[in-house]
Protein backbone atom coordinates (compact mmCIF):
# COMPACT_ATOMS: atom_id res chain seq x y z
CA UNK A 1 0.00 0.00 0.00
CA UNK A 2 2.76 2.43 0.85
CA UNK A 3 4.41 1.75 -2.48
CA UNK A 4 1.09 2.34 -4.27
CA UNK A 5 0.60 5.70 -2.54
CA UNK A 6 4.18 6.65 -3.31
CA UNK A 7 3.81 6.05 -7.04
CA UNK A 8 0.42 7.74 -7.08
CA UNK A 9 1.97 10.83 -5.44
CA UNK A 10 4.80 10.85 -7.93
CA UNK A 11 2.28 10.63 -10.76
CA UNK A 12 0.28 13.63 -9.49
CA UNK A 13 3.48 15.61 -8.88
CA UNK A 14 4.69 14.99 -12.42
CA UNK A 15 1.28 15.93 -13.80
CA UNK A 16 1.34 19.18 -11.81
CA UNK A 17 4.83 20.05 -13.01
CA UNK A 18 3.77 19.33 -16.59
CA UNK A 19 0.78 21.71 -16.29
CA UNK A 20 2.96 24.47 -14.80
CA UNK A 21 5.49 24.00 -17.60
CA UNK A 22 2.78 24.23 -20.26
CA UNK A 23 1.33 27.39 -18.66
CA UNK A 24 4.77 28.94 -18.48
CA UNK A 25 5.40 28.25 -22.15
CA UNK A 26 2.00 29.62 -23.06
CA UNK A 27 2.73 32.87 -21.19
CA UNK A 28 6.02 33.62 -22.88
CA UNK A 29 4.33 35.45 -25.70
CA UNK A 30 2.03 37.46 -23.45
CA UNK A 31 2.77 41.15 -22.65
CA UNK A 32 3.04 40.43 -18.91
CA UNK A 33 4.98 37.18 -19.28
CA UNK A 34 8.36 38.58 -18.23
CA UNK A 35 10.50 41.66 -17.85
CA UNK A 36 10.23 44.14 -20.68
CA UNK A 37 13.39 44.67 -22.68
CA UNK A 38 14.51 48.20 -21.82
CA UNK A 39 18.14 47.89 -22.94
CA UNK A 40 19.24 49.83 -26.02
CA UNK A 41 21.02 48.02 -28.84
CA UNK A 42 24.78 47.68 -28.53
CA UNK A 43 27.26 48.53 -31.28
CA UNK A 44 29.63 45.61 -31.77
CA UNK A 45 31.89 47.24 -34.35
CA UNK A 46 32.11 49.94 -37.04
CA UNK A 47 33.92 49.69 -40.36
CA UNK A 48 35.87 51.99 -40.61
CA UNK A 49 36.12 52.58 -36.86
CA UNK A 50 34.47 55.61 -35.28
CA UNK A 51 36.81 58.64 -34.98
CA UNK A 52 38.97 57.46 -37.87
CA UNK A 53 41.49 59.88 -39.40
CA UNK A 54 42.81 60.13 -42.97
CA UNK A 55 39.40 58.84 -43.95
CA UNK A 56 39.02 57.70 -47.59
CA UNK A 57 36.20 55.16 -47.46
CA UNK A 58 33.03 55.56 -49.56
CA UNK A 59 30.95 53.45 -47.20
CA UNK A 60 30.52 52.95 -43.45
CA UNK A 61 28.92 49.93 -41.78
CA UNK A 62 27.79 50.01 -38.14
CA UNK A 63 27.03 46.58 -36.63
CA UNK A 64 24.73 45.86 -33.66
CA UNK A 65 24.09 42.94 -31.31
CA UNK A 66 20.41 42.77 -32.33
CA UNK A 67 18.08 43.83 -35.10
CA UNK A 68 17.65 47.61 -35.34
CA UNK A 69 15.67 50.04 -37.45
CA UNK A 70 15.66 53.78 -38.13
CA UNK A 71 12.84 55.88 -36.69
CA UNK A 72 12.18 59.53 -37.63
CA UNK A 73 15.60 59.73 -39.26
CA UNK A 74 14.72 62.80 -41.34
CA UNK A 75 13.98 64.77 -38.15
CA UNK A 76 16.84 63.41 -36.10
CA UNK A 77 19.78 63.20 -38.53
CA UNK A 78 22.31 66.03 -38.43
CA UNK A 79 25.37 65.96 -40.69
CA UNK A 80 28.03 68.54 -39.82
CA UNK A 81 29.37 70.04 -42.01
CA UNK A 82 26.46 69.32 -44.39
CA UNK A 83 27.31 67.03 -47.32
CA UNK A 84 26.15 67.73 -50.85
CA UNK A 85 24.69 65.37 -51.90
CA UNK A 86 23.55 64.02 -48.55
CA UNK A 87 24.77 60.59 -47.42
CA UNK A 88 22.50 57.62 -48.19
CA UNK A 89 21.63 55.66 -45.05
CA UNK A 90 20.04 52.20 -45.22
CA UNK A 91 17.96 50.25 -44.44
CA UNK A 92 15.15 52.79 -44.05
CA UNK A 93 12.21 50.43 -43.65
CA UNK A 94 13.23 46.91 -42.67
CA UNK A 95 15.15 45.82 -39.58
CA UNK A 96 18.78 44.78 -39.91
CA UNK A 97 21.78 44.02 -37.71
CA UNK A 98 23.80 46.77 -39.39
CA UNK A 99 23.38 50.26 -40.81
CA UNK A 100 25.12 51.36 -43.99
CA UNK A 101 26.19 54.96 -44.70
CA UNK A 102 27.06 55.67 -48.33
CA UNK A 103 29.17 58.84 -48.57
CA UNK A 104 29.38 61.23 -51.53
CA UNK A 105 32.54 61.95 -53.52
CA UNK A 106 32.49 65.60 -52.47
CA UNK A 107 34.01 65.40 -48.97
CA UNK A 108 36.31 68.30 -48.15
CA UNK A 109 39.98 67.73 -47.45
CA UNK A 110 41.32 68.09 -43.88
CA UNK A 111 37.80 68.29 -42.46
CA UNK A 112 36.20 66.64 -39.44
CA UNK A 113 32.70 65.30 -40.16
CA UNK A 114 30.09 64.25 -37.61
CA UNK A 115 26.98 62.23 -38.49
CA UNK A 116 24.59 62.56 -35.55
CA UNK A 117 21.69 60.09 -35.53
CA UNK A 118 19.98 61.60 -32.49
CA UNK A 119 17.61 58.95 -31.10
CA UNK A 120 16.68 57.51 -34.50
CA UNK A 121 18.44 54.13 -34.07
CA UNK A 122 16.07 51.85 -32.13
CA UNK A 123 15.83 48.10 -31.55
CA UNK A 124 13.27 46.25 -33.63
CA UNK A 125 10.98 45.01 -30.84
CA UNK A 126 10.65 47.59 -28.06
CA UNK A 127 12.13 50.55 -29.99
CA UNK A 128 14.65 51.31 -27.27
CA UNK A 129 16.86 54.04 -28.74
CA UNK A 130 20.63 54.07 -28.95
CA UNK A 131 20.95 57.59 -27.47
CA UNK A 132 22.54 60.33 -29.56
CA UNK A 133 24.91 58.17 -31.55
CA UNK A 134 27.53 60.14 -33.50
CA UNK A 135 29.84 58.73 -36.15
CA UNK A 136 32.85 61.03 -36.46
CA UNK A 137 35.72 60.90 -38.93
CA UNK A 138 38.33 63.23 -40.41
CA UNK A 139 39.66 63.43 -43.94
CA UNK A 140 42.79 64.95 -42.38
CA UNK A 141 45.37 63.76 -39.89
CA UNK A 142 43.47 64.71 -36.71
CA UNK A 143 39.96 65.09 -35.28
CA UNK A 144 38.86 68.64 -34.45
CA UNK A 145 37.85 68.60 -30.79
CA UNK A 146 36.57 72.07 -29.79
CA UNK A 147 33.01 72.61 -28.58
CA UNK A 148 30.43 75.44 -28.44
CA UNK A 149 27.40 75.23 -26.13
CA UNK A 150 24.35 77.33 -25.39
CA UNK A 151 20.56 77.43 -25.36
CA UNK A 152 17.69 78.77 -27.44
CA UNK A 153 14.49 80.46 -26.33
CA UNK A 154 11.52 82.04 -28.05
CA UNK A 155 11.59 85.83 -27.91
CA UNK A 156 7.80 86.14 -27.69
CA UNK A 157 6.23 82.85 -26.59
CA UNK A 158 6.50 80.94 -23.33
CA UNK A 159 7.33 77.61 -24.98
CA UNK A 160 10.30 77.26 -27.32
CA UNK A 161 9.90 75.27 -30.52
CA UNK A 162 11.39 71.81 -30.89
CA UNK A 163 14.00 70.79 -33.45
CA UNK A 164 15.86 74.10 -33.78
CA UNK A 165 19.04 74.00 -35.86
CA UNK A 166 22.02 75.91 -34.46
CA UNK A 167 24.71 76.69 -37.02
CA UNK A 168 28.16 78.18 -37.36
CA UNK A 169 29.27 79.98 -40.53
CA UNK A 170 32.98 80.45 -40.96
CA UNK A 171 33.85 84.16 -41.02
CA UNK A 172 36.66 84.54 -43.55
CA UNK A 173 37.50 86.98 -46.33
CA UNK A 174 34.54 85.77 -48.41
CA UNK A 175 31.91 85.92 -45.65
CA UNK A 176 28.88 88.21 -45.94
CA UNK A 177 25.67 88.18 -43.89
CA UNK A 178 23.70 87.15 -47.00
CA UNK A 179 25.38 83.71 -46.91
CA UNK A 180 22.66 82.40 -44.55
CA UNK A 181 20.07 82.78 -47.32
CA UNK A 182 21.83 80.59 -49.88
CA UNK A 183 24.62 78.46 -48.38
CA UNK A 184 24.74 75.71 -45.80
CA UNK A 185 26.80 76.33 -42.65
CA UNK A 186 30.18 74.94 -41.71
CA UNK A 187 28.88 73.28 -38.52
CA UNK A 188 25.41 72.39 -37.38
CA UNK A 189 23.58 70.77 -34.48
CA UNK A 190 19.97 70.46 -33.32
CA UNK A 191 18.07 70.85 -30.05
CA UNK A 192 15.93 67.83 -30.99
CA UNK A 193 12.58 67.36 -29.25
CA UNK A 194 13.26 67.43 -25.53
CA UNK A 195 15.67 70.21 -24.59
CA UNK A 196 16.44 73.82 -25.45
CA UNK A 197 20.18 73.43 -24.99
CA UNK A 198 22.66 72.64 -27.75
CA UNK A 199 26.24 71.51 -28.19
CA UNK A 200 28.25 71.84 -31.41
CA UNK A 201 31.20 69.46 -31.24
CA UNK A 202 34.32 68.69 -33.26
CA UNK A 203 34.91 72.30 -34.28
CA UNK A 204 38.22 73.71 -35.39
CA UNK A 205 39.55 76.96 -33.93
CA UNK A 206 38.33 80.04 -35.76
CA UNK A 207 35.83 82.88 -36.00
CA UNK A 208 32.20 82.14 -36.76
CA UNK A 209 28.74 83.66 -37.12
CA UNK A 210 26.22 81.79 -34.93
CA UNK A 211 22.67 81.50 -36.22
CA UNK A 212 19.70 79.39 -35.10
CA UNK A 213 16.81 78.45 -37.41
CA UNK A 214 13.41 76.88 -36.89
CA UNK A 215 12.79 75.75 -40.46
CA UNK A 216 9.68 74.65 -42.29
CA UNK A 217 11.87 72.83 -44.80
CA UNK A 218 15.18 71.38 -43.62
CA UNK A 219 17.59 72.92 -46.12
CA UNK A 220 19.69 74.81 -43.53
CA UNK A 221 19.20 78.17 -45.26
CA UNK A 222 17.10 81.07 -43.98
CA UNK A 223 13.71 81.58 -45.65
CA UNK A 224 12.27 84.72 -43.98
CA UNK A 225 8.69 83.99 -45.09
CA UNK A 226 8.48 80.74 -43.14
CA UNK A 227 11.46 80.37 -40.77
CA UNK A 228 12.21 81.72 -37.32
CA UNK A 229 15.73 82.98 -36.72
CA UNK A 230 17.96 83.78 -33.77
CA UNK A 231 21.55 85.02 -33.84
CA UNK A 232 24.45 86.13 -31.70
CA UNK A 233 25.40 89.74 -32.38
CA UNK A 234 28.94 90.04 -33.70
CA UNK A 235 31.06 86.93 -34.12
CA UNK A 236 31.85 83.86 -32.03
CA UNK A 237 35.50 83.02 -31.39
CA UNK A 238 36.44 79.37 -30.81
CA UNK A 239 37.87 78.39 -28.37
CA UNK A 240 36.19 80.60 -25.79
CA UNK A 241 34.63 79.68 -22.45
CA UNK A 242 31.20 81.16 -23.19
CA UNK A 243 27.70 79.72 -23.29
CA UNK A 244 25.44 81.51 -25.77
CA UNK A 245 21.70 82.31 -25.66
CA UNK A 246 19.84 82.76 -28.94
CA UNK A 247 16.36 84.30 -29.01
CA UNK A 248 14.13 83.01 -31.81
CA UNK A 249 11.84 85.40 -33.69
CA UNK A 250 9.92 85.92 -36.92
CA UNK A 251 11.21 88.77 -39.02
CA UNK A 252 8.84 91.25 -40.64
CA UNK A 253 9.58 90.61 -44.29
CA UNK A 254 9.73 93.40 -46.87
CA UNK A 255 6.39 94.57 -48.21
CA UNK A 256 5.42 93.14 -51.58
CA UNK A 257 2.10 92.89 -53.44
CA UNK A 258 1.35 89.83 -55.55
CA UNK A 259 -0.76 89.55 -58.68
CA UNK A 260 -4.27 91.05 -58.29
CA UNK A 261 -7.41 89.03 -58.91
CA UNK A 262 -11.03 89.95 -59.59
CA UNK A 263 -13.08 88.39 -56.76
CA UNK A 264 -16.39 90.28 -57.21
CA UNK A 265 -17.94 92.54 -59.82
CA UNK A 266 -16.45 95.68 -58.26
CA UNK A 267 -13.81 94.25 -55.94
CA UNK A 268 -10.20 93.28 -56.65
CA UNK A 269 -8.02 91.24 -54.34
CA UNK A 270 -4.36 92.13 -53.72
CA UNK A 271 -2.46 89.43 -51.79
CA UNK A 272 0.62 90.83 -50.06
CA UNK A 273 3.63 89.96 -47.95
CA UNK A 274 5.08 91.95 -45.06
CA UNK A 275 3.55 95.00 -43.39
CA UNK A 276 0.88 96.65 -45.54
CA UNK A 277 0.41 99.76 -43.36
CA UNK A 278 1.21 102.95 -45.24
CA UNK A 279 0.82 101.33 -48.66
CA UNK A 280 -1.08 103.00 -51.51
CA UNK A 281 -2.82 101.46 -54.52
CA UNK A 282 -3.45 103.68 -57.55
CA UNK A 283 -5.34 102.71 -60.70
CA UNK A 284 -3.41 103.98 -63.76
CA UNK A 285 -6.07 104.68 -66.36
CA UNK A 286 -8.49 107.34 -67.60
CA UNK A 287 -11.31 107.26 -65.08
CA UNK A 288 -14.80 108.81 -64.96
CA UNK A 289 -15.20 111.96 -62.88
CA UNK A 290 -17.36 110.19 -60.30
CA UNK A 291 -14.88 107.35 -59.77
CA UNK A 292 -14.28 106.41 -56.14
CA UNK A 293 -12.59 103.57 -54.28
CA UNK A 294 -11.97 102.12 -50.82
CA UNK A 295 -9.25 99.79 -49.59
CA UNK A 296 -9.87 97.32 -46.79
CA UNK A 297 -7.87 94.57 -45.10
CA UNK A 298 -9.07 90.99 -44.79
CA UNK A 299 -9.47 90.22 -41.09
CA UNK A 300 -7.68 86.86 -41.35
CA UNK A 301 -5.57 86.69 -44.51
CA UNK A 302 -2.72 88.87 -45.83
CA UNK A 303 -5.00 90.38 -48.44
CA UNK A 304 -6.08 93.91 -49.36
CA UNK A 305 -9.38 94.53 -51.17
CA UNK A 306 -9.79 97.35 -53.69
CA UNK A 307 -13.48 98.33 -53.87
CA UNK A 308 -14.43 100.71 -56.70
CA UNK A 309 -17.39 102.42 -58.35
CA UNK A 310 -18.85 102.86 -60.89
CA UNK A 311 -18.27 99.77 -63.03
CA UNK A 312 -15.40 100.20 -65.47
CA UNK A 313 -15.69 99.39 -69.16
CA UNK A 314 -12.11 98.19 -69.43
CA UNK A 315 -10.58 94.90 -70.49
CA UNK A 316 -7.47 95.47 -68.43
CA UNK A 317 -5.59 98.15 -66.54
CA UNK A 318 -2.45 98.83 -64.54
CA UNK A 319 -2.15 99.40 -60.80
CA UNK A 320 0.73 101.21 -59.12
CA UNK A 321 1.45 100.00 -55.59
CA UNK A 322 3.73 102.10 -53.37
CA UNK A 323 5.06 101.98 -49.86
CA UNK A 324 8.15 103.94 -48.88
CA UNK A 325 10.83 103.08 -51.43
CA UNK A 326 8.83 100.11 -52.73
CA UNK A 327 6.96 100.58 -56.02
CA UNK A 328 5.53 98.03 -58.42
CA UNK A 329 3.25 98.22 -61.42
CA UNK A 330 0.82 95.32 -61.78
CA UNK A 331 -1.39 94.42 -64.71
CA UNK A 332 -4.98 93.44 -63.99
CA UNK A 333 -7.50 91.86 -66.35
CA UNK A 334 -11.18 92.54 -65.64
CA UNK A 335 -13.81 89.81 -65.96
CA UNK A 336 -17.39 89.23 -64.90
CA UNK A 337 -17.97 88.08 -61.33
CA UNK A 338 -20.77 87.96 -58.78
CA UNK A 339 -21.95 91.18 -57.17
CA UNK A 340 -21.17 91.68 -53.48
CA UNK A 341 -24.22 91.84 -51.21
CA UNK A 342 -24.34 93.67 -47.90
CA UNK A 343 -24.65 91.83 -44.60
CA UNK A 344 -24.14 93.55 -41.26
CA UNK A 345 -23.12 91.73 -38.10
CA UNK A 346 -22.78 92.89 -34.51
CA UNK A 347 -19.70 92.14 -32.48
CA UNK A 348 -19.74 90.86 -29.80
CA UNK A 349 -22.99 88.93 -29.61
CA UNK A 350 -24.48 87.86 -26.31
CA UNK A 351 -22.34 89.10 -23.42
CA UNK A 352 -20.69 92.52 -23.50
CA UNK A 353 -17.78 92.52 -21.06
CA UNK A 354 -17.01 95.69 -19.13
CA UNK A 355 -14.43 97.79 -20.95
CA UNK A 356 -15.39 96.33 -24.34
CA UNK A 357 -17.34 98.07 -27.10
CA UNK A 358 -20.05 96.95 -29.48
CA UNK A 359 -19.44 97.43 -33.21
CA UNK A 360 -21.26 96.99 -36.52
CA UNK A 361 -19.26 95.34 -39.26
CA UNK A 362 -20.25 95.05 -42.92
CA UNK A 363 -19.35 92.62 -45.68
CA UNK A 364 -18.87 95.78 -47.77
CA UNK A 365 -17.11 98.84 -46.30
CA UNK A 366 -19.59 100.92 -44.29
CA UNK A 367 -19.48 104.67 -44.94
CA UNK A 368 -22.38 106.32 -43.11
CA UNK A 369 -24.67 105.78 -40.15
CA UNK A 370 -27.70 107.87 -39.15
CA UNK A 371 -27.84 107.82 -35.35
CA UNK A 372 -31.39 109.25 -35.39
CA UNK A 373 -32.57 105.91 -36.81
CA UNK A 374 -30.90 103.91 -34.05
CA UNK A 375 -32.06 103.30 -30.51
CA UNK A 376 -30.56 101.52 -27.52
CA UNK A 377 -32.91 100.62 -24.66
CA UNK A 378 -32.19 98.87 -21.40
CA UNK A 379 -34.30 96.25 -19.62
CA UNK A 380 -36.54 98.97 -18.19
CA UNK A 381 -37.22 100.39 -21.68
CA UNK A 382 -35.17 103.47 -20.87
CA UNK A 383 -33.27 105.05 -23.75
CA UNK A 384 -29.49 104.82 -23.43
CA UNK A 385 -27.43 107.66 -24.84
CA UNK A 386 -24.68 106.64 -27.22
CA UNK A 387 -22.21 107.92 -29.80
CA UNK A 388 -20.67 106.17 -32.79
CA UNK A 389 -17.38 106.48 -34.59
CA UNK A 390 -16.26 105.10 -37.94
CA UNK A 391 -13.14 102.94 -37.77
CA UNK A 392 -11.62 103.81 -41.14
CA UNK A 393 -9.09 100.98 -40.99
CA UNK A 394 -11.69 98.23 -40.76
CA UNK A 395 -14.66 100.25 -42.10
CA UNK A 396 -16.88 99.50 -39.12
CA UNK A 397 -18.90 101.63 -36.68
CA UNK A 398 -17.97 101.44 -32.99
CA UNK A 399 -20.61 102.27 -30.36
CA UNK A 400 -19.77 104.01 -27.12
CA UNK A 401 -22.32 103.96 -24.30
CA UNK A 402 -22.26 103.57 -20.53
CA UNK A 403 -23.02 100.07 -19.30
CA UNK A 404 -24.43 98.90 -15.98
CA UNK A 405 -24.29 95.61 -14.10
CA UNK A 406 -26.81 92.86 -14.83
CA UNK A 407 -28.39 94.86 -17.59
CA UNK A 408 -29.83 94.00 -20.97
CA UNK A 409 -29.50 96.30 -23.96
CA UNK A 410 -31.70 96.15 -27.05
CA UNK A 411 -30.18 97.82 -30.10
CA UNK A 412 -32.64 98.57 -32.90
CA UNK A 413 -31.46 99.87 -36.28
CA UNK A 414 -34.15 101.05 -38.68
CA UNK A 415 -33.98 100.83 -42.49
CA UNK A 416 -31.77 103.40 -44.24
CA UNK A 417 -29.71 103.92 -41.06
CA UNK A 418 -26.62 102.23 -42.51
CA UNK A 419 -25.14 102.73 -45.94
CA UNK A 420 -22.24 100.94 -47.50
CA UNK A 421 -19.78 102.13 -50.13
CA UNK A 422 -22.17 101.20 -52.97
CA UNK A 423 -25.22 102.85 -51.39
CA UNK A 424 -26.77 99.62 -50.15
CA UNK A 425 -28.87 99.77 -46.99
CA UNK A 426 -30.30 97.18 -44.64
CA UNK A 427 -33.70 96.26 -43.37
CA UNK A 428 -34.44 96.60 -39.66
CA UNK A 429 -31.70 95.07 -37.54
CA UNK A 430 -32.00 94.03 -33.90
CA UNK A 431 -29.23 93.11 -31.53
CA UNK A 432 -29.34 92.09 -27.87
CA UNK A 433 -26.48 92.40 -25.37
CA UNK A 434 -26.22 91.42 -21.72
CA UNK A 435 -23.83 92.49 -19.00
CA UNK A 436 -22.84 90.50 -15.92
CA UNK A 437 -22.26 91.64 -12.38
CA UNK A 438 -18.97 93.23 -11.45
CA UNK A 439 -18.63 90.41 -8.92
CA UNK A 440 -18.48 87.95 -11.83
CA UNK A 441 -15.01 89.30 -12.65
CA UNK A 442 -11.71 89.67 -10.83
CA UNK A 443 -9.31 92.62 -10.50
CA UNK A 444 -5.52 92.50 -10.54
CA UNK A 445 -2.93 95.06 -9.52
CA UNK A 446 0.53 94.19 -10.85
CA UNK A 447 3.45 95.75 -8.99
CA UNK A 448 6.47 95.99 -11.28
CA UNK A 449 9.83 95.50 -9.54
CA UNK A 450 13.06 96.57 -11.33
CA UNK A 451 10.89 98.06 -14.06
CA UNK A 452 12.55 99.97 -16.88
CA UNK A 453 9.67 102.02 -18.21
CA UNK A 454 7.87 102.09 -20.55
CA UNK A 455 6.47 98.56 -20.42
CA UNK A 456 3.57 96.89 -22.18
CA UNK A 457 2.03 94.57 -19.57
CA UNK A 458 -0.23 91.82 -20.87
CA UNK A 459 -2.38 88.95 -19.65
CA UNK A 460 -2.26 86.12 -22.19
CA UNK A 461 -3.87 82.68 -22.40
CA UNK A 462 -2.15 79.32 -22.80
CA UNK A 463 -1.84 79.97 -26.55
CA UNK A 464 -0.09 83.32 -25.92
CA UNK A 465 -3.10 85.23 -27.24
CA UNK A 466 -3.39 88.65 -25.62
CA UNK A 467 -6.57 89.02 -23.57
CA UNK A 468 -5.83 92.23 -21.62
CA UNK A 469 -3.16 94.88 -22.02
CA UNK A 470 -1.99 97.92 -20.07
CA UNK A 471 0.78 100.45 -20.72
CA UNK A 472 3.10 101.46 -17.88
CA UNK A 473 5.03 104.65 -18.65
CA UNK A 474 4.86 106.65 -15.42
CA UNK A 475 3.96 104.27 -12.56
CA UNK A 476 5.58 101.01 -11.45
CA UNK A 477 2.19 99.30 -11.35
CA UNK A 478 -0.76 98.60 -13.64
CA UNK A 479 -4.35 97.70 -12.84
CA UNK A 480 -6.48 95.18 -14.71
CA UNK A 481 -10.16 95.64 -13.88
CA UNK A 482 -13.06 93.33 -14.75
CA UNK A 483 -10.93 90.39 -15.80
CA UNK A 484 -12.87 87.29 -16.88
CA UNK A 485 -12.20 84.33 -14.54
CA UNK A 486 -9.68 81.84 -15.96
CA UNK A 487 -5.95 81.12 -15.86
CA UNK A 488 -3.57 83.65 -17.38
CA UNK A 489 0.12 84.18 -17.96
CA UNK A 490 1.58 87.59 -17.17
CA UNK A 491 4.24 89.12 -19.39
CA UNK A 492 5.93 92.47 -19.94
CA UNK A 493 7.29 93.87 -23.19
CA UNK A 494 10.18 96.32 -22.86
CA UNK A 495 8.98 99.03 -25.26
CA UNK A 496 12.44 100.28 -26.15
CA UNK A 497 11.37 102.60 -28.97
CA UNK A 498 8.23 103.72 -27.08
CA UNK A 499 5.84 103.07 -29.95
CA UNK A 500 3.31 101.12 -27.88
CA UNK A 501 3.76 97.74 -29.58
CA UNK A 502 6.12 94.78 -29.71
CA UNK A 503 8.83 95.06 -32.37
CA UNK A 504 10.63 92.04 -33.72
CA UNK A 505 14.28 91.83 -34.80
CA UNK A 506 16.18 91.84 -38.08
CA UNK A 507 19.22 89.76 -38.97
CA UNK A 508 20.57 91.95 -41.78
CA UNK A 509 20.02 95.12 -39.76
CA UNK A 510 21.67 93.41 -36.77
CA UNK A 511 19.12 94.18 -34.07
CA UNK A 512 17.35 91.85 -31.69
CA UNK A 513 13.60 91.77 -30.97
CA UNK A 514 12.32 93.77 -28.04
CA UNK A 515 12.71 91.88 -24.80
CA UNK A 516 9.76 90.07 -23.24
CA UNK A 517 9.73 88.77 -19.66
CA UNK A 518 7.21 86.26 -18.32
CA UNK A 519 6.06 85.99 -14.74
CA UNK A 520 7.21 82.54 -13.60
CA UNK A 521 3.82 81.32 -12.35
CA UNK A 522 0.43 80.91 -13.97
CA UNK A 523 -2.16 83.25 -12.46
CA UNK A 524 -5.65 82.02 -11.62
CA UNK A 525 -8.29 84.75 -11.65
CA UNK A 526 -11.49 84.02 -9.74
CA UNK A 527 -14.76 85.88 -9.70
CA UNK A 528 -15.19 88.57 -7.03
CA UNK A 529 -11.53 88.51 -5.98
CA UNK A 530 -8.98 91.33 -5.92
CA UNK A 531 -5.38 90.27 -6.43
CA UNK A 532 -2.03 91.96 -5.95
CA UNK A 533 0.73 90.33 -7.96
CA UNK A 534 4.43 91.19 -7.73
CA UNK A 535 6.25 90.92 -11.02
CA UNK A 536 10.03 91.09 -10.62
CA UNK A 537 11.76 91.89 -13.90
CA UNK A 538 15.28 90.54 -14.08
CA UNK A 539 18.13 92.52 -15.61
Amino acid sequence: MKITYFYTGIKYLLALLFIVAIASCANRGMPDGGLKDEDPPVITRSVPENFSINFKSKEVKIYFDEYVKLKDLRKQLIVSPPMDPEPIITPMGAASKYITIELPDTLLANTTYAINFGNSIVDNNEENPYPYYRYVFSTGSYIDSLTVTGSVMDSEKRITDKFISVMLYEVDSTYTDSVIYKQKPRYITNTLDSVTTFKIENIKAGTYKMVALKEQTSNFTFQPKTDKIGFVEGVVTVPKDTSYILKMFNEIIDFKVLRPKQVAEQRIQFPFEGDYKGSQITLLDTLPSDFDFKISKDSKADTLYYWYKPKLELDSTLFLVRKGTYADTLKHKFFKADTDSLTVTGNPSGTLDFGKQFSLEGSIPLVSLDESLISIMNRDSVDVQFTTQLDTLWHKFVFDFETEERQQYKIRILPEAIKDFYGNTTDTLNFSLNTKQKSDYGNIRVNLVNAKLPLIVQLVDDKDEVKYERYADTNNFVDFFDVAPRNYYLRAIFDTNQNGRYDTGSFLNNFQPERISYHPAEIEVRANFDYVETFTLLD
